[in-house]
């Protein structure tokens, strides 16, 4: 290793924090590919940075769940890119970011970025990218409601839960929901769900790849239920599917026909935006 490069970090999550390495990894791999759906050289920088053994814990990548990864991380750059065109200087909210590269993929030079995880998470974020004069790091369980203590919400706010409330239970879910319907009034919460045939494969532990276990997730919404969860909260205003758009190969040829068939739309993989409603 030569004296310009920089030092590598080892890396030692476990469990649900774990999984930030994982989607890291298929994000980078996708964002190598001269035709990627994705542009993402801060993913890509992350992976060669981080001393942990990828390819080994978690399988080569054929280019398919790099380019799912890719895609989901695309429909939350929109609404956030949405976002700051209205608010500019609002708030983004990432919640359970993990090594998510956002802030350099969509930042307009005005917003705050405020990170709440747990509190391994957020050391190993703090190292790797450490924050900027925008950006705060707030080590805390999402569902320890002290962090919206927080969050200036004044210019807007926009909260994003990807990859995250699937490891809730069902009540955290739906405290959550509720927490920032009553906090943020006017705010967005963007999420996403995995339907619930996966959330029970993954609570079975029947979710393995190489030398990889997924952890248990016991919260799963399939599409065709996004309605309910505005049973949460009377604030809830709208709720609204945020589909991926673009994709290469048979994944771009597939995609617009799937979201489009009752039986298969139904129990996809979602992402919702869940807006609250003024007071």
């Amino acid at each position: 290793m030569t004296s310009d490069q920089p030092e590598r970090v080892k890396a030692e999550l476990e469990a649900i924090p774990e999984t930030a390495l994982w989607t890291l990894y298929h994000r980078a791999v996708e964002a190598r590919r001269l035709d990627t759906v994705l542009d993402d050289p801060k993913a890509v920088e992350l992976v060669e940075r981080i001393d942990y053994p990828f390819e080994e814990r978690f399988g080569p990548d054929g280019g398919l769940q790099g380019q799912l990864q890719a895609l989901r991380a695309g429909c939350f750059d929109r609404e956030i890119e949405d976002f700051l065109a209205r608010c500019p200087r609002g708030t983004v909210v990432c919640l359970g970011e993990g090594l998510e590269t956002q802030y350099w993929r969509v930042d307009n030079g005005r917003a705050t970025w405020i990170t709440v995880d747990l509190p391994e998470a957020v050391a190993l974020r703090e190292e790797l990218l450490p924050p900027g004069p925008r950006q705060r790091l707030i080590a805390c369980s999402v569902t320890d409601p002290r962090w919206m203590d927080e969050v200036d919400a004044e210019r807007g706010v926009l909260i994003t839960a990807q990859g995250l409330l699937m490891y809730l239970r069902p009540g955290e879910v739906r405290d959550l929901i509720a927490g920032c319907a009553e906090r943020f009034p006017g705010g967005t919460l963007v999420l996403d769900a995995v339907p619930r045939w996966f959330s029970r494969m993954a609570t079975q532990g029947k979710l393995r790849s190489h030398g990889y276990q997924a952890p248990p997730m016991p919260w799963g919404m399939d599409a065709a239920e996004r309605d309910k969860l505005a049973t949460a909260h009377p604030g809830v205003a709208e709720i609204r599917d945020v589909l991926p758009v673009g994709g290469r190969g048979v994944v771009g040829a597939l995609l617009p026909y799937l979201a489009r068939l009752p039986v298969v739309s139904a129990r996809r993989p979602s992402v919702v935006a869940v807006r609250f409603s003024d007071r």
